[in-house]
């Protein structure tokens, strides 16, 4: 059997930045281990496989897998798969009025707008399949700052404190005092392990950020999923909006920011969240990035 694929940057619209990603085009006839086997290949943090639709009105079903395990909702194979599905697909509408690209994931359905912006590089934006929801646990300062290598007072700012949200897979949101400190974070890996149990990250953020543009500087470091750190998490994105909406209590309205993401690996990623809050409550989640091809090439299995 040969497969065709490619591989993209995803978050970004510069070639060898971002977080890549492969693609493995009709991938039908291949079964769960063997694209848990393609997926260790590749070796990086998310292999996505495009397989024909149970519902023919949508566009694909993806399967998203790490090297050791499948999810079932990631950002950055979402808008990854999306841009280039739309480019293969239909590209002389990209640049008239964009193309709606529906893609049922483990999760759910999850559509995308794709269109090719003013900078002639071409977006996706999606709306989070599930709205965030805190989790029960709130991680004391101590023994965070301890499993990532930090000081007790490094960890917290404003009204932010540690706690764990999920849009599909929970994780734990760690708000650090200085991107100083961000930068510095290192996981020691037995007790990281430990601490997190089940889920799959922490996502480490803070207000100082490199880009005077962006509004946060985050950092994932990844537990159980096969990988050390992800240069851009838009699943984690998604569920920092619940972050923002406890910690920050935007008034109401559509609300849009940017997360950079990636530069303590030489993979500066940007990722633009969105969120709509009306009576106090938030309603609607949006995540959108770039992407560009980097490679393609032939699967012989």
């Amino acid at each position: 059997m040969r497969l065709r694929f490619s591989t993209l940057d995803v978050f970004t619209n510069t070639r060898f930045a971002g977080n890549p990603l492969a693609v493995v085009l009709g991938a039908d006839g291949l079964d769960s281990a063997t694209m848990q086997t393609i997926a260790c290949e590749f070796n990086l943090s998310e292999t996505v496989f495009v397989l024909e639709p149970r519902d023919s009105i949508n566009t694909a079903r993806l399967r998203i897998f790490t090297p050791l395990r499948e999810l079932p909702f990631a950002g950055h194979p979402t808008i990854g798969a999306a841009i280039l599905l739309a480019t293969q697909r239909a590209p002389e509408m990209l640049t008239r009025n964009g193309i709606v690209i529906a893609l049922e994931e483990e999760i759910g359905l999850v559509r995308c707008d794709v269109v090719r912006d003013a900078s002639r590089a071409i977006l996706a934006r999606f709306t989070a399949p599930r709205l965030p929801v805190r989790g029960a646990w709130s991680p004391e300062p101590a023994p965070l700052a301890k499993a990532l290598g930090l000081e007790s007072e490094e960890i917290g700012f404003g009204r932010h404190a540690p706690s764990t949200f999920s849009a599909g897979v929970e994780l734990v949101f760690v708000p650090i005092r200085s991107r100083a400190a961000l930068d510095r974070a290192r996981p020691d890996p037995a007790a990281f392990a430990a601490l997190l149990g089940e889920r799959i990250g922490a996502y480490l953020y803070t207000s100082e950020t490199v880009e005077p543009a962006s509004a946060v500087a985050a950092r994932m470091f990844a537990n159980g999923v096969g990988i050390g750190e992800d240069p851009a998490t838009g699943a984690a994105a998604a569920a920092f909006a619940g972050v923002a909406h406890a910690f920050e209590a935007p008034e109401d309205g559509e609300h849009e920011f940017v997360i950079e993401q990636g530069y303590a690996m030489g993979r500066p990623s940007r990722i633009i969240l969105g969120s709509r809050i009306e009576a106090g409550a938030l309603v609607a989640v949006t995540v959108a990035g770039h992407a560009v091809e980097v490679q393609r090439g032939d699967l012989d299995l």
